[in-house]
């Protein structure tokens, strides 16, 4: 992208935009759920012991006064509307990422303003006006001006790669819209291999991270170095490509203009297959029966879907539709319009998990989340990569659709941790198994953290292997200071014939598998 971008971020927006449903106070608690999960509360319920990830009977044990609402997409658009507004109407060329998040050139705020200080100051000034709070970055790439917003800070030219250095490497992965799905799984990754900081994973080679990492890796450490970030697509794009719909009779209510929008949606991705790209820039336009102009375009991290690109016609519909009455159309809509702004090559789109460009994979996880609803939230359940000494401690197991929060912080030290590598299976049920030394004597670990024998065979069941080689023990002493909960325990690795590698704990005078490579 050319020029200086501006990001302006509403903090914890599907709270805010649940508060504004109901008419609550903004001094009132507020929390969203998911899947009976806390994914978004407001200021005020932080201060009161709420937090993402909590259960809602427990962030309701904390906050008894909470307001508690589920998540709703719809909700979310519809009432961001009129913050967008706002911010277009100061800086035409708004492009929405996400309710609650909005980018724009700072090029030409800057001279009508003399200063970009001056211009955020004056989009804070405006949202601020609506009773929302709101933050604003700048820099010179989108995707360190939203790191920026987070921080409320303008980072000078040229110092985007100096400014996103010292901080965590969560941080490429917060925002969700501007980032591939697997985001998180790729910090957890370059977390276990010890890169800490955006700064540690810019100063990898780029054909190093190229060679051993996703597509998605490549552009996260092009925007961690600050260097330029091209369009999705620089080719020109296909014509005939936008698709219009000229409503009779004129669409005044919302659920019309909804299934309006889905017909023209699949009509779109008709038009897109056809032409074998997808769309990752749309802009969606009407013109009510009084000549009215309305338009706003939706950039998108990953190609659009006709599912998506259908929600997001019905949510800016609903924005407009049902949106502040000052700014409400003074009659309904008569020609819908949607233009792919930007468009990538449908055959360089990475395969999904059940091998389909993102149709499939939404299908897929939808059917994961109706199994949620018949069974309950905890039927569906993905690891976290958490704090701890051992293999399993260190997995935390979450609803699938709840925010990604370990139980415990894999980065503090955790002395005695098991070393690399970790166990590729885990088992959730130690096995017993016995490991003998010379002339069948049982090898057992001692006060000081040593086998008092040379390990040579272990049986686990009916079967036997000779040990060909072993690491550690290492011993475990956790909570020693509290008798009831104290712990003493010590892990070893060890080798068997036929290239099998097994990792044992020695806990109640006992050996047993706790994991398993492969």
């Amino acid at each position: 992208m050319s020029g200086r971008v501006l990001a302006l971020w509403c903090p914890d927006w599907p709270a805010v935009a649940a508060a504004a449903a109901v008419d609550l106070s903004p001094m009132h608690p507020v929390a969203v759920t998911s899947a009976n999960r806390v994914i978004a509360c407001s200021a005020i319920a932080r201060s009161e012991g709420v937090s993402r990830g909590l259960r809602r009977r427990e962030a309701q044990a904390r906050c008894p006064r909470l307001h508690v609402t589920p998540a709703d997409p719809d909700r979310d658009a519809r009432l961001f509307e009129h913050v967008a507004s706002a911010v277009d109407a100061v800086a035409p060329g708004t492009e929405v990422l996400r309710p609650g998040l909005v980018v724009l050139s700072a090029r030409g705020l800057k001279r009508y303003f003399g200063s970009e200080e001056s211009a955020a100051e004056r989009l804070v000034d405006e949202v601020s006006a609506l009773g929302i709070e709101c933050q604003v970055g700048i820099a010179d790439e989108l995707s360190t001006a939203v790191v920026a917003a987070r921080h409320a800070a303008l980072v000078p030219t040229g110092s985007g790669a100096k400014f996103l250095a010292p901080l965590p490497m969560r941080e490429l992965a917060a925002e969700p819209s501007l980032s591939d799905p697997g985001r998180g799984d790729l910090v957890d990754l370059l977390h276990r291999l010890g890169i800490r900081t955006i700064g540690a994973f810019a100063a990898l080679p780029a054909s190093d991270v190229a060679s051993r990492f996703g597509t998605d890796a490549v552009l996260a450490h092009r925007a961690a170095r600050g260097e330029p970030e091209r369009p999705p697509s620089a080719r020109v794009l296909p014509p005939d490509l936008d698709v219009e719909y000229r409503c009779d009779p004129i669409l005044e209510r919302v659920d019309a203009a909804a299934f309006a929008g889905r017909a023209l949606a699949e009509k779109l991705h008709r038009a897109l297959s056809a032409a074998g790209v997808a769309c990752t820039r749309l802009t969606v336009s009407a013109t009510t029966a009084n000549g009215e102009q309305m338009a706003r375009t939706w950039r998108c991290a990953e190609p659009l879907t006709p599912d998506a690109t259908a929600d997001r016609v019905r949510w800016q519909l609903d924005g407009w539709l049902t949106g502040r009455t000052e700014a409400r159309p003074t009659a309904g809509i008569a020609v819908l319009r949607l233009e792919p702004v930007e468009v990538v090559t449908s055959g360089a789109l990475q395969q999904g998990l059940w091998g389909g460009v993102g149709e499939e994979e939404e299908r897929a996880r939808r059917a994961l989340v109706r199994v949620q609803g018949l069974l309950g939230g905890e039927a569906v359940q993905v690891g976290v990569l958490s704090g701890g000494r051992g293999p399993a401690e260190r997995i935390t197991l979450l609803p699938l659709g709840d925010e990604r929060a370990p139980a415990r912080d894999p980065g503090q030290p955790w002395p005695g941790r098991l070393p690399e590598p970790s166990p590729t299976a885990v088992l959730e049920s130690p096995p017993s198994v016995s490991m003998t030394g010379a002339h069948g004597v049982p090898v057992t670990v001692t006060a000081r953290g040593f086998f008092d024998a040379t390990p040579e065979r272990l049986r686990w069941g009916s079967r036997e292997w000779a040990v060909t080689g072993w690491a550690g023990p290492w011993p475990v002493d956790e909570r020693w200071w509290d008798p009831a909960d104290s712990r003493t325990a010590a892990r070893a690795q060890v080798l068997l014939e036929e290239s099998r590698a097994l990792l044992l704990i020695w806990s109640d005078n006992a050996w047993s598998v706790e994991g398993i490579y492969e």
